[in-house]
Parts: C-alpha cells; sequence; structure tokens
C-alpha cells in the first residue's frame, strides 16, 4: 500500500483544523475524507472503511472517547491517531487505554503528524507479518532466540527487563502507556515506580548515554515509547 492509497478520515467539528488537514496530509500523499461530528464520523466508517482514523476528542455530539470504546468493541482494526488541544496526561491515557494508537497535541506539526500516521499504519502491517528480527540503530534484538545486542555485542537482560523490551518493540514508534506495561509485565496495576527502575536498568545497558536515551524514551505523566524500527 503506497501513500496514495491510503484513506483517512479526519474526525474534528473545527473547520479551520479540517481545512489544515486536507491541505497539508494531501501534499503528504493521502486522501482525506472529513467528518465534522460523532454521528457523521460512525457513517463514514460504515460506509467508506477508511485505512486510519484522525480523531478528536472534543466532538459537540459524541466524544472522541465514547467513539473509541465503540469502535473497538465492534472490534474495528483501523489504526486510530487522537489530535487534541487536551493536553491533560489523564484524557492522553485513557485514549490510549480505550484503544487509540498514538495521539498528538493541537498545537502540531504538520510533518510530526504525517510520521505518526506512517507509523501507526506501519504497525498494522506488521501485526499481519511481523518479523522476528528488530532493528534500530546498534539496537537489535531477535524476538524469537531472545538475544538482545547493541552495536553488534550481546547484552544479558533479566526476564523482566527484557519482558518490557520485547512489549516495547511489538509496538515501536508507539506510546505505551504506564499501565498497559505493567499489566502486560506484571499481570496487574503494580506500582509504576517498579516500572521506573527497570526502564532505568533497560537504559543503562542499551543506551550510549542513558541520561539522554536515543532508544527508549519517556512521553512525561503518559508512559515510553521505542523508536521505530529502520
Amino acid at each position: 500500500m503506497t501513500t496514495m492509497d491510503v484513506q483517512v478520515l479526519v474526525v474534528d467539528d473545527e473547520p479551520a483544523i479540517r481545512r489544515l488537514l486536507r491541505v497539508g496530509l494531501s501534499t503528504e500523499g493521502y486522501a482525506i475524507r472529513e467528518a465534522a461530528t460523532g454521528r457523521e464520523a460512525i457513517e463514514r466508517v460504515k460506509e467508506e472503511m477508511p485505512d486510519l482514523i484522525v480523531l478528536d476528542l472534543g466532538l459537540p455530539d459524541i466524544s472522541g472517547h465514547e467513539l473509541l470504546r465503540a469502535w473497538r468493541a465492534e472490534a474495528l482494526a483501523l489504526p486510530i491517531v487522537i489530535l487534541s488541544s487536551r493536553t491533560d496526561e489523564t484524557g492522553i491515557v485513557e485514549a490510549l487505554e480505550t484503544g487509540a494508537d498514538d495521539y498528538v497535541t493541537k498545537p502540531f506539526g504538520m510533518k510530526e503528524l504525517a510520521a505518526r500516521l506512517r507509523v501507526a499504519l506501519r504497525h498494522k502491517l506488521q501485526q499481519q507479518g511481523e518479523k522476528p528480527i528488530f532493528q534500530t540503530g546498534e539496537l537489535s534484538v531477535d524476538l524469537v532466540k531472545r538475544i538482545v545486542k547493541v552495536g553488534g555485542q550481546e547484552v544479558k537482560l533479566s526476564p523482566k527487563e527484557y519482558d518490557i523490551l520485547r512489549i516495547l518493540v511489538q509496538h515501536a514508534g508507539k506510546v505505551l502507556t504506564h499501565q498497559h506495561l505493567m499489566k502486560q509485565v506484571w499481570g496487574s496495576s503494580a506500582d509504576v515506580q517498579y516500572l521506573r527502575v527497570y526502564v532505568r536498568q533497560l537504559r543503562q545497558k542499551i543506551e550510549r548515554i542513558p541520561d539522554q536515551p536515543q532508544y527508549i524514551t519517556t512521553e512525561t505523566g503518559v508512559g515510553y515509547r521505542l523508536r521505530e524500527a529502520e
């Protein structure tokens, strides 16, 4: 699938934002469809089935969170990227936990948004045919043999450190919330401090400068993001 084949549904009640996205994303090669309300978005999805949805949380009739819950309850597998003026961590975390693939806050850069859309689409394709060896920069992770290398040298990780890295690899380029990671690794919402300790230890082993990480970056108050594959 080329960018020109990708149909993006923009759901936002602000005409100026829809116009900006129509012009900007069309320049990036996407075909844009629009919806100004939640009800219109539901109809658009049923009738046209886009490849990706850009969703504003603050719609006038149905909230973005409600739409997310409804679509994910229907097992709608489309990537959904949140575009919202809300910067509070609770709202962002709720959207990600409900099923959003990523989020971008207003005001935003068109290049950044286009890059996030590419990551969301790429992740969907990877899920359909995931490669066993992940590579980004000097970091490589063999998901079959459970071997982690940095600059060609094998790095020994504890089971928990590997589990965290494996989950980040499976969602590379996407932000994962603290809650999601803790449930996947510990089976429940453990103390977030445990997660921070293990991420710090993991960075000590895979980052050249742990205090300036280039692979595992922090989304303040939300979670972590692993640099996407190259």
